[in-house]
């Protein structure tokens, strides 16, 4: 099994890591309601959850006490 024949350096380690960046969500802005989220996701809005500006379902009152 390959290993490497002296330790690497931490600066050297950091040098190589410095592409590994994280990056922040992008959020769409829904043109009908105007609310903000994630792109490709569903979201809930007045007990409605919308998904591409059109209504998927709706909660009743009744399943959120269970």
């Amino acid at each position: 099994m390959a290993h490497p024949k002296r330790r690497q350096s931490t600066t050297r380690r950091d040098k190589r890591r410095t592409h590994y960046k994280i990056e922040a969500p992008q959020i769409a802005v829904d043109k009908a309601t105007g609310e903000s989220h994630l792109y490709h996701r569903a979201y809930w809005l007045d007990n409605k959850m919308y998904y591409r500006g059109k209504v998927v379902m709706e909660r009743n009152q009744d399943e959120e006490v269970e």
